[in-house]
């Protein structure tokens, strides 16, 4: 069997963060590396940073990588916490001119919502499974019977104001700008669940992302029938799932 070791990248609005990782086990190999998203984060200022990132690991492999927008057979088709510029871009084709390797991209929530149903909580859970990742936006990933329905935009429903999408309303970025009590923001969150419920009909809605780990503090506000779980691997799931993204990619499965 070839190495299962990939380096896994999460590219984020303010920062660019990658390391190591074992995708049999999940396990990272080592601390992550951050360096600074460029301003603006243009292609060009991207993917010079992105290439110092792969310099710095030394590698020459494969590369996963987790990316701000909806991403259609490697074509950012949209780009709502990264530059425009970004918008109709070959993302893949532009980060492996750029750093020699290989590299595989796929929206960042479906990044950390693999390493979640991979390694973590969801692992095995059959139905439907919804990733929401909690933090300057929201971001979702969906799984059916642990199969990823990629590019699910669920924090960009339009609910309860209708003049702005809701991760305007309740992300966590919006908590920590009006200084939003936990149960106040709790509150409103659930607002949001009873909708998706409407939607879907999940069998289990997992939290990801930074304030997952604050789950106490609000998950008391929640009325919907489904269970609502946070993830154990808060900010380190996107680049655990990037890198076994690709290592799926490199290997694909026998039909």
């Amino acid at each position: 069997m070839q190495d299962p070791i990939i380096l896994g990248v999460d590219i984020g609005g303010s920062g660019i963060k990658g390391g190591l990782v074992n995708t049999q086990t999940g396990e990272m190999l080592g601390e992550r590396y951050r360096l600074e998203t460029p301003q603006p984060s243009t292609p060009e200022a991207v993917a010079q940073t992105f290439t110092e990132l792969v310099r710095h690991f030394d590698w020459h492999g494969a590369i996963g990588v987790g990316f701000p927008a909806i991403v259609h057979n490697g074509v950012a088709m949209s780009a709502s916490n990264i530059d425009d510029g970004w918008l109709g871009t070959h993302i893949e084709t532009l980060l492996t001119e750029a750093s020699g390797c290989r590299v595989h991209v796929l929206n960042d929530a479906d990044a950390a919502g693999i390493a979640i149903m991979h390694f973590g909580i969801g692992k095995g859970v059959p139905g439907v499974v919804l990733v929401l990742t909690i933090g300057t936006g929201i971001g979702s990933a969906l799984f059916i019977d642990g199969r990823l329905v990629p590019n699910t935009e669920f924090g960009h429903l339009y609910l309860i104001n209708k003049k702005e999408v809701v991760e305007k309303q309740v992300s966590g970025g919006v908590r920590k700008a009006t200084e939003m009590s936990w149960a106040t923001w709790g509150k409103k969150f659930n607002r949001y669940l009873l909708h998706l419920e409407r939607l879907l009909s999940p069998d289990l809605v997992i939290l990801g992302g930074g304030d997952s780990k604050y789950f106490d503090s609000y998950s008391d506000k929640f009325t919907v029938s489904f269970p609502v779980k946070p993830a154990q691997y808060l900010n380190k799931a996107g680049t655990i799932g990037a890198a076994c993204y690709a290592w799926d990619k490199e290997h694909p499965q026998q039909p």
